[in-house]
């Protein structure tokens, strides 16, 4: 039987004689999902680019057209060799007149589970080969917790990969803590594929066994109901001040763990004088932490005793740093935990996206992964992924990122292949804005995707069903051969044989392939990977046996303690920071003056949340979630999507009481508002959304109508587009005001 990977899960491929084939979950998940089953089915191969196409005065007049009409203009299909002429000239023209960093190499996003044909990897390859080009750093998802978190604790990459593992969790938690849940529909996936969903068994048995949950956030449902969580309900964006409060407590009743702050971590005192209100004035107890989260002080007391007297987990989802000042939810949570002092024992510390994605709490080792050699970037120039907007907005213009001082670069070229950023970004309006002012916008894209409607060249992509490449997932335990599913749909391509047919016009085909067509590269990286496993004592068969083998199970388990060597001695195995401890204060935050993220965890005012001045009686604050339905915008098309929405349009939820004081009910047609924007949305009534709090899923396609207003219900049309602050310049997308009317 032919396997096949996607984000959500193994699938197998089943083709019965006559048909057409059909995917279907992996019969040896225990928890299976069905999103992406119906890649093959005729309402979403009709959203297939089907041939090279180019905006109209773009075919016409080259880059002197301008970028007015993106997004407006209608496409002509071109012959193959005319569409890869013309992006070679344009590419050669910017690198010859303006150099390669004037080319923005735009790739974000999960574009496919197979690690060779895989988008990002692929596009960064091929600039790499023609001379370089600006990058972005770190990711929409964390942002701000990449530049915090390893100036605190360590990389969040290897924080992710190193996680308390669930059987752990199991064992010896008592109590589980977690700002904004573990949300399961988040764990559907993980980057290359997922063998075995864990979540939920997970919860299950920590449940079992004992273990309690309480759910701090403005959502109660977040959380697997079997487990039977304590909602505490407080505002958005003010986690930080809620577990200020808890340290109050730790601290005012001699809670905290005064030798584990000595020992492993620095700046313990000096947070201290702030935390007690020595430094200026405000103990950050929970009367004061009362006013600011809604929460009942002595709901934060009881909570902070019962911490300390049990073995406890402290948890916060992803979405609390995509917010204004988001490194402070990271570096309190931290604090808090360091406080506890349960680092490095069984069950006790903290996590960081426990159930953001399933490869967290995992068990599996970190091994080694076929991967393609993207080369050198010799263009020093990038970008917090971020800031796009403001990048070509301001060329030349200057801003603060970890703790220097940069330039935007002048970018004329954008080329762009896997990923969405019609999707990931904020403001989107003001995106499109920003989107007219290069001069050449190059797209490789399967789907006609608002990214692709705003290109001046599309080149149609294929899809993973469509090519063969080999499936692998860090910490999933498993590697599989993806066999090509179904023909080519249309005259795509893939993405490897587009950037050789460019790199060959441009006379950098020889530094771009090595040599190797793209079966040479999938038995050139197994071989590579297979001859690494030996070193890890794991046998894999070779390349002809793996191309019609089953999956491969990779059970080598490492089960993981979090920084349990660094607890047992800190001398012997220090952490990456500064200090080689925990840093509680840092003196290097604190020499780059920065007043939105100064040398401790703080409380500092959300550019935008129900607490401001600008909040009125009827605003909301929207949480734009990941959606339960697809991954991203992937398959927004999708029946699986589809079933999420009504008519075609978002759901968003809200509480009972404010669909009340506007006279809507479950099912009314809503535009939701702001200066940003304006997008339609189905309303849905929710008790388990505290009052003055909305949810709208993100990936819909953004669709905005003559007057702008957005069709589908793209929550990324309202959020913020503004740095989490100047030290990471992450996305502050959670921190956002909207009000509602009913569009009926």
């Amino acid at each position: 039987m032919p396997y096949t990977a996607t984000h959500w899960g193994i699938r197998e491929v089943v083709a019965a004689p006559g048909e057409s084939p059909r995917l279907r979950p992996y019969r040896d998940d225990p928890f299976p999902n069905d999103l992406g089953l119906d890649q093959l089915s005729s309402h979403v191969q009709a959203a297939r680019v089907q041939r090279p196409a180019v905006r109209e005065s773009f075919l016409r007049k080259g880059a002197a057209a301008g970028g007015a009409g993106r997004g407006q203009e209608r496409f002509v299909e071109v012959p193959w060799d005319e569409a890869l002429d013309l992006a070679a000239g344009e590419l050669d023209r910017v690198r010859s007149e303006h150099g390669n960093a004037a080319i923005f190499g735009g790739s974000y996003g999960w574009g496919s589970a197979g690690r060779f044909h895989h988008a990002q990897s692929q596009i960064h390859r091929f600039l790499n080969s023609i001379g370089g080009y600006v990058a972005h750093r770190n990711t929409y998802s964390l942002g701000a917790a990449h530049v915090i978190l390893p100036r605190v604790v360590m990389p969040m990459g290897e924080l992710m990969a190193e996680h308390t593992d669930w059987d752990t969790l199991a064992r010896h938690t008592e109590l589980f803590v977690t700002f904004g849940g573990i949300p399961a529909k988040n764990a559907q996936i993980s980057a290359g594929g997922v063998q075995h969903h864990r979540l939920h068994g997970a919860l299950r048995h920590m449940s079992k066994r004992g273990a309690a949950f309480v759910n701090v956030g403005p959502v109660g449902d977040n959380i697997s109901p079997e487990v039977g969580a304590d909602w505490i309900a407080i505002r958005p964006n003010t986690d930080t001040a809620f577990m200020l409060a808890l340290a109050h407590v730790l601290a005012a009743e001699g809670l905290a763990d005064a030798a584990f702050l000595e020992t492993h971590c620095v700046g313990y005192e000096r947070f201290q004088r702030y935390l007690t209100g020595e430094q200026d004035g405000v103990a950050k107890n929970p009367e004061w932490a009362a006013g600011i989260t809604g929460a009942a002080p002595e709901s934060i007391r009881d909570l902070a005793r019962r911490m300390a007297r049990s073995r406890t987990m402290v948890n916060m989802a992803w979405s609390l740093q995509r917010a204004s000042h988001g490194e402070q939810p990271c570096w309190m949570l931290v604090t808090l935990a360091a406080m506890l002092g349960q680092i490095g024992l069984p069950g006790g510390g903290f996590g960081i996206g426990y159930g953001a994605v399933n490869s967290i709490g995992s068990d599996g080792a970190r091994l080694p992964s076929p991967t393609l050699p993207q080369g050198q970037n010799p263009v020093e120039k990038f970008i917090p992924v971020a800031r796009i907007a403001d990048m070509l907005f301001e060329p030349g213009g200057s801003y603060d990122y970890d703790g220097a001082r940069r330039v935007y670069p002048d970018i004329r070229l954008i080329y762009w292949a896997g990923g969405n950023p019609f999707h990931h970004h904020q403001d989107l309006n003001r995106l499109r804005r920003a989107w007219q002012r290069p001069e050449t916008i190059i797209v490789n894209e399967p789907y006609w995707t608002a990214t692709a409607k705003h290109a001046d060249i599309v080149f149609p992509a294929t899809i993973p069903l469509e090519r063969e490449d080999i499936g692998y997932a860090t910490l999933e335990k498993h590697m599989l051969w993806m066999a090509k599913v179904a023909p080519r749909h249309a005259e795509a391509r893939d993405d490897y044989e587009i950037f050789t047919e460019l790199a060959r016009r441009l006379g950098d085909m020889e530094a771009f392939t090595e040599g190797r067509d793209a079966t040479g590269w999938l038995e050139h990286m197994y071989d590579q990977t297979r001859n690494a496993m030996q070193r890890s004592n794991i046998e894999l068969p070779d390349f002809e046996t793996f191309q019609t083998a089953p999956p491969l199970s990779l059970n080598a388990s490492s089960p993981k303690i979090l920084l349990q060597a660094f607890r047992k001695d800190p001398v012997a195995a220090p952490l990456q920071t500064p200090s080689g401890k925990i840093e509680v204060f840092s003196d290097e935050i604190a020499a780059f003056r920065l007043d939105d993220c100064p040398g401790h965890p703080c409380w500092l005012e959300p550019v935008e949340w129900l607490g401001a001045a600008m909040a009125e009686p009827d605003t909301l604050h929207l949480l734009s979630d990941q959606p339960a339905h697809k991954l991203h915008s992937q398959l927004d098309q999708g029946a699986a999507s589809q079933r999420g929405k009504k008519d075609g349009v978002e759901r968003i939820r809200l509480n009972p009481q404010d669909a009340a004081r506007q006279g809507l009910k479950d099912g009314s047609l809503v535009e939701v508002f702001n200066d940003r924007g304006t997008v339609l949305a189905v309303a849905t009534p929710h008790p388990q959304v505290m009052p003055g709090v909305a949810l709208l899923s993100t990936g819909a396609w953004y669709a905005p109508d003559a007057q702008g207003r957005d069709r589908s219900g793209n929550p990324n049309v309202l959020t913020l587009d503004r740095g989490t602050s100047r030290l990471a310049q992450g996305s502050s997308a959670q921190s956002c005001l909207v009000h509602m009317r009913s569009a009926e």
